[in-house]
């Protein structure tokens, strides 16, 4: 009686996009061995067969819409009238931070730095907290003045 045996698959496909623009290939392999009048299973000849089965995705499609966000920039992007100078921007922003971070961490480095802008940092908290958050008229204040800044910023109002 002959065996098949499948040896082997093609990892690819895993990888392969199911978005039905393509279909998926699997490289199959199979071993059959079949044993010759009354040769011994250690002689047998053995026959390979090579097939390849190409798979198509059934079912729904993935969905080639971009998500909203993706489609918002875009349409902000090609509002913009002058392209080089927003990415110029962006380029020295990405410098500037980088160059903030590598400064902050050589401040951090120091022995008493760290410390004392631990304590500045908690003294402005604290006199914040108190001179806006504490009573009604500071708190209500400082949203009147909130507000007032994002529409200047904004533009409406």
């Amino acid at each position: 009686m002959a065996t098949a045996a499948i040896t082997s698959f093609a990892t690819g496909l895993a990888s392969a996009s199911l978005s039905g623009a393509r279909p998926l290939t699997r490289h199959v392999s199979f071993s059959t061995i079949a044993p010759l009048g009354g040769v011994s299973l250690n002689r047998a000849q053995s026959l390979r067969i090579s097939n390849n089965v190409s798979v198509k995705a059934t079912g729904e499609e993935a969905s080639t819409e971009l998500p909203e966000i993706v489609t918002k920039l875009q349409n902000t992007w090609d509002k913009v009238e002058d392209k080089y100078a927003v990415a110029a921007l962006g380029a020295v922003g990405i410098i500037v931070l980088w160059s903030a971070t590598g400064m902050i961490s050589a401040i951090d480095r120091l022995p008493v730095v760290p410390g004392v802008l631990e304590l500045v940092g908690i003294g402005y908290t604290a006199w914040f907290v108190y001179s806006n958050l504490v009573f009604k008229p500071d708190r209500e204040a400082l949203v009147d003045k909130i507000k007032s800044t994002y529409s200047e910023i904004i533009g409406t109002g």
